[in-house]
């Protein structure tokens, strides 16, 4: 249960994050918000393994699992962050949300290959709705542009002249959805890989962001890169700063869930964060994203996949009573 309410604060997390980024990257670069964001998330875990005496035990992690824990760091700090915010700057937070959700989908692979977790009829229907949404959100997009040259849409409210009108740049930001859910997805695996048996949480979300920091200093040795971070404006490098705390909670309590409960389970509730992105994004970010109908149609999806993820099947056997045959089903496993 701990490793749940974990699950759901990192969701939390990860949907502030998502909308603080977006408003950084209206002024701001994708490599601007790693170098700010990054510090912060190192000195958290830092301060927190101290705390809570995990350095003490840092002697039985092993070479073997501190290389998987790097490897989450690069692949969900660097890769995945980075190829988020670029997602963010194109689409918005609302569209590239049900995009991300392939994470899942390859999360769910991983763990069932390497970790010898199961999949079931609720997974399944969970993977069928989270596939479905970003397909419903495209095809309802491209009939909306019909009916817009066509001239059968309805007429929509005039713009503001003083705000900019929000152009999303669809090829663009899923491509980079698609590479965020490359590194969101491999990530957890490697986390719980590198976690093993000694449950070293705090100290394990350390040393991944070490192994990140370390990739990130290595990309500013670049001039042009270097210049680029330079050049950072007050507005972007405040939204930047919010959005590093709020993506270094999400990580702090990830960790913990990992330490605590299984990879199909808290990876789905990751998911959450598609409705806690779009609650803040719509306090904060209300003229820079999409928020029409069939957007929001395909978030609950995505959502509804996730939950279905989510549940566990001996808890629906035990308050529900259904059918011998339909108890059949539901207890089916595989592999």
């Amino acid at each position: 249960m701990l490793g749940i309410f974990f699950g759901v604060l990192a969701a939390a997390s990860f949907g502030f994050n998502n909308a603080s980024a977006r408003r950084g990257v209206l002024s701001g670069s994708a490599i601007q918000g790693l170098v700010i964001s990054m510090p912060i998330g190192t000195v958290m875990f830092a301060v927190l393994a101290w705390v809570f005496g995990q350095w003490g035990g840092f002697s039985r992690i092993s070479p073997i699992e501190i290389g998987f824990l790097a490897a989450a760091g690069f692949m969900h700090f660097v890769w995945g962050r980075y190829c988020n915010i670029r997602s963010l700057a194109a689409v918005g937070s609302n569209l590239a949300g049900p995009v991300q959700q392939f994470q899942l989908l390859l999360s769910l692979t991983l763990a069932i290959t390497l970790l010898g977790e199961t999949l079931s009829p609720f997974k399944i229907l969970g993977i069928v709705l989270v596939v479905s949404a970003p397909a419903y959100i495209l095809r309802a997009r491209a009939r909306a542009k019909a009916r817009e040259k066509a001239g059968t849409a309805p007429a929509a409210p005039a713009p503001d002249p003083a705000k900019p009108a929000f152009v999303p740049r669809m090829a663009e930001g899923y491509t980079f959805a698609l590479l965020s859910a490359v590194g969101f997805g491999t990530s957890p695996i490697l986390v719980k890989l590198g976690l093993g048996t000694h449950g070293l949480s705090l100290v394990g979300g350390f040393m991944s962001c070490v192994a990140a920091t370390i990739v990130v200093a290595l990309v500013l040795l670049v001039p042009s890169q270097w210049a680029e971070t330079r050049a950072i404006n007050r507005e972007s490098a405040k939204w930047f700063g919010l959005s590093g705390i709020g993506v270094s909670l999400s990580h702090l309590f990830r960790y913990l869930a990992l330490g605590l409960a299984p990879v199909t389970i808290v990876q789905p509730l990751q998911s959450m964060s598609l409705l806690f992105r779009m609650i803040f994004g719509f306090f904060i970010n209300r003229d820079h994203e999409a928020f029409d109908r069939y957007v929001i149609t395909g978030i609950m999806l995505s959502f509804g996949g996730a939950l279905a993820l989510s549940l566990s099947d001996d808890a629906v056997l035990r308050y529900l009573t259904l059918p011998d045959w339909l108890a059949a089903i539901t207890a089916w496993r595989w592999p």
